[in-house]
């Protein structure tokens, strides 16, 4: 058995291409991100990942539209989204498939 702490990850992200990572793998990548109120995150898509969002707990704005606990947010690739944390203690699983290493890119593809 091994163990790890999450705050010894980048970030929160634990599984995927990168260092550290408790499974080096470009198949997926797996992170648990804790917020504070008024984080947030530019518009941005993914040419080639899908984004799966589960939010733990707290809120969320992504493209103008609140979320809370329970909620599930799935972005395909080429879809745009924004982020901003409306609660502090917010947690969300994210889950990017295939972990396609440098597929974030500002902006909307439009």
């Amino acid at each position: 058995m091994r163990t790890a702490k999450l705050e010894d990850m980048v970030k929160g992200w634990f599984i995927g291409n990168f260092e550290p990572s408790l499974c080096r793998t470009e198949d997926v990548e797996v992170a648990v991100k804790r917020y504070r109120r008024g984080d947030a995150e530019g518009l941005h898509h993914h040419r080639v990942a899908t984004e799966y969002t589960v939010i733990i707990a707290g809120r969320v704005s992504m493209n103008g539209v609140e979320y809370g606990a329970g909620d599930i947010v799935v972005m395909e690739p080429g879809e745009a989204t924004d982020f901003e944390c409306l609660e502090d203690g917010t947690v969300n699983v994210v889950v990017k498939l295939p972990g396609a290493s440098d597929d974030k890119y500002p902006g909307s593809m439009r």
